[in-house]
């Protein structure tokens, strides 16, 4: 971030911040700069007195989504025996690839393949222009593949897959599954009664600094700020921003009803207005204001204000809307704000650049997945059980066989996403010559 950013889910574009059901797990980020993939990564708390309150808004029962959906139980496939992971490892490569089963015994539905395929397809060209960070694949790998796509009956797709790629395992092969989506709130394009929370696009004065032009030792960091007097300074956090730090610079897009669910619009990195007429807009992820993401489900658990059963987007939703000073409070000890644009053609977009589709495309961390590669899942939860295509990335979706799934938008997806959490193995699909290439025995 899934994202579901932008994503987008995250940005990496539009989709990719953190999922509801992994709240309370984040942990800290080493990155200079928060992966704008779709999601923010977790930091450490940093605190910071309220300014004015969410105001009262109460959503309609199609706003909140209801409770998270009941798992559907699964046995997951067991990942097959590893060597255990060099501990310097940091990237697929490094962390062990193991040559897996053939396509045809994993059980996918022909269903399950036709998604994939549609969304592989769109990605090609993408896929063979980026460079791979997992050390997995060549951008000419994919060229045989994406060239067979291109015409491939849909109603055949199992076939195409089967034929086209090979299955290989990453380190242990052990995976945690979240979910994201693209959410809905109430929102107008101009300010008026009921609707004055501020969505903003990128401010001209917020600056990307490419440290690796400074020192070799910093190539890859980069910091985000904003120039004051001679001095590169931190850009404004959550705080200064509700506080009217951005206020009379022309920079609002449009304007929510509800400060806590902007809030989480935020997180998932993309969304839709309601407009007051009935009508759509469409918002995805611009950039970030540098500042390090905080998980306050997790300052909450941790403060005992919550319990673990009520860690869920709608718990934390409940509590924040419960003392709308003391929400604002909570929501501002995460500095991190989200700047959006407008989203007039397909969407949302993952960090290809590309659509993402709900229910068939993922989340990946791009060390240890290719994005564009095929993902297939065996949990313990039977929905994201399948074939699914990396399309995104998200700060708070790091390491081997971490997965993000997204689930399109409505109050399904959200009742889904919400609650996902699975655990199981997985598997990638790699160009077959890339397999040949990093299992030579084979």
């Amino acid at each position: 971030m899934p994202a579901v950013g932008s994503s987008g889910m995250r940005r990496t574009r539009v989709f990719g911040f953190t999922l509801f059901a992994a709240l309370p797990l984040l942990a800290g980020c080493a990155s200079v700069i928060p992966d704008s993939g779709n999601r923010p990564a977790a930091a450490k708390p940093a605190p910071s007195g309220p300014t004015t309150g969410p105001r009262p808004y109460q959503p309609r029962p199609s706003e909140t989504g209801g409770v998270a959906a009941r798992p559907i139980p699964a046995t997951p496939r067991p990942p097959l025996p590893a060597p255990a992971v060099p501990v310097a490892a940091t990237t697929a490569a490094t962390s062990g690839v193991l040559a897996g089963p053939d396509f045809a015994t994993l059980g996918v539905s022909a269903q399950q393949a036709t998604a994939a395929l549609a969304a592989f397809r769109i990605s090609c060209p993408s896929v063979q222009r980026r460079s791979d960070t997992s050390g997995l694949t060549q951008g000419a790998d994919w060229a045989e593949s994406c060239s067979a796509a291109k015409n491939w009956s849909d109603s055949d797709a199992l076939a195409f897959f089967s034929r086209y790629f090979g299955t290989v395992q990453i380190g242990a092969g052990t995976t945690f599954v979240t979910g994201y989506y693209e959410p809905e709130i109430a929102g107008s394009r101009t300010k008026r009664a009921g609707y004055d929370v501020p969505i903003y696009r990128r401010p001209a004065d917020l600056v990307d600094v490419d440290l690796g032009q400074f020192s070799d030792d910093l190539k890859g960091k980069k910091i985000r700020g904003r120039v004051d007097g001679t001095n590169l300074v931190h850009y404004y956090d959550r705080a200064a921003i509700e506080g009217g730090a951005l206020e009379g610079r022309g920079l609002e897009i449009a304007y929510a009803a509800d400060a806590a669910e902007f809030f989480f619009l935020q997180i998932q990195g993309s969304g839709r207005l309601r407009l007051p007429d009935g009508g759509v807009m469409r918002i995805g992820y611009d950039t970030q204001n540098g500042r390090d993401y905080v998980g306050i489900g997790k300052l909450l658990l941790d403060r005992g204000a919550l319990r673990s059963g009520q860690a869920s987007m709608q718990g934390i939703l409940d509590y924040l809307r419960a003392d709308p000073v003391r929400g604002a409070a909570v929501m501002n000890e995460n500095p991190s704000w989200v700047f959006f644009r407008e989203l007039t053609g397909p969407g949302p977009l993952g960090a290809l650049g590309v659509p993402v589709t709900g229910r068939a495309s993922v989340a990946a961390d791009p060390k240890y997945v290719p994005l564009g590669a095929p993902v297939f899942l065996s949990l313990d939860r039977a929905e994201p059980n399948g074939l699914w295509i990396a399309q995104d990335t998200g700060g708070a979706i790091k390491g081997a066989n971490r997965i993000d799934s997204f689930w399109g938008a409505g109050d399904d997806a959200r009742a889904i996403a919400g609650g996902m959490s699975a655990r199981g193995s997985a598997l990638l699909l790699l160009p077959r010559v890339s397999v040949a290439r990093l299992i030579p025995a084979r």
